[in-house]
């Protein structure tokens, strides 16, 4: 058995829990605290100490951010806060814990477990697009199996805006959309990407995956659908893998 702590930071709350990385699964209770307001590297990083220290940890640490993650550095922040653009993540986290830290896409992350353990296990030809439901929309895209990293399909314009500020599952909460309104507009996000790069299955992930009954009906476009099977443990549990 190999165990390393995940760590899923997102733009509301971080979540961590130490992951069984062979068997996918999370072996000591998922801890949560809310993302500090505002959300600067600081803040982020004593945070990230208090969960390690909550496992007593000391392994090796995966972590999922909320950007664009080149070789452990954050080069955009839609939904943290702009001061970490430039950042070294593994190394501002890796001295607040002391642990070898390795960083990643929070929505890569979340793809990447589905791929092993969810909803696209076994799935090694064609294209598949992994999103994320929740703040914003991540997007991972998997071609034969392969993670192409750091796409950012939540940031399409759609009317006129970043398309997570009309589709993502926050968007749902904020404007008060029923199922049926909201589903309709998801639809219509759906379409757009599917015509820009023609994927062979949509694996749908955040939380609003666990309510995927309430708004199935209203999609409707040639791709295959399915909800993501990890839930909310996606993120922790792909940052962990990231990490072997």
């Amino acid at each position: 058995m190999a165990e390393i702590m995940g760590v899923d930071i997102g733009g509301s709350g971080i979540k961590a829990a130490v992951v069984d990385t062979i068997k996918g699964e999370i072996i000591l209770p998922r801890k949560k605290i809310d993302t500090p307001s505002p959300s600067k590297p600081e803040p982020i990083a004593m945070v990230v100490k208090e969960l390690a220290e909550n496992y007593n940890w000391s392994g090796a640490v995966g972590v999922g951010f909320p950007s664009v993650v080149k070789n452990g550095v954050c080069y955009s922040a839609a939904n943290i806060h702009k001061s970490w653009i430039g950042a070294n993540i593994e190394d501002i986290l890796g001295k607040a814990t002391g642990c070898v830290v390795k960083a990643i896409n929070d929505a890569d992350a979340a793809g990447i477990a589905e791929m092993r353990f969810g909803a696209g296990k076994g799935i090694e030809k064609g294209v598949v697009l992994v999103l994320t439901l929740g703040t914003g929309i991540g997007s991972a895209i998997f071609v034969d199996g392969h993670l192409m990293p750091n796409v950012e399909f939540g940031h399409l314009e759609m009317n006129g805006k970043d398309a997570e500020k009309r589709a993502s599952a926050n968007a749902k909460e904020d404007k008060k959309l029923s199922w049926k309104e909201w589903g309709r507009v998801l639809n219509d996000y759906l379409k757009m990407v599917e015509n820009l790069i023609y994927p062979d299955l949509i694996i749908l992930g955040g939380g609003v995956s666990s309510r995927y009954d309430k708004y199935q009906q209203f999609l409707n476009i040639r791709t295959r659908i399915v909800p993501a099977e990890m839930l909310n443990n996606a993120g922790i549990i792909g940052a962990a893998l990231a990490a072997e």
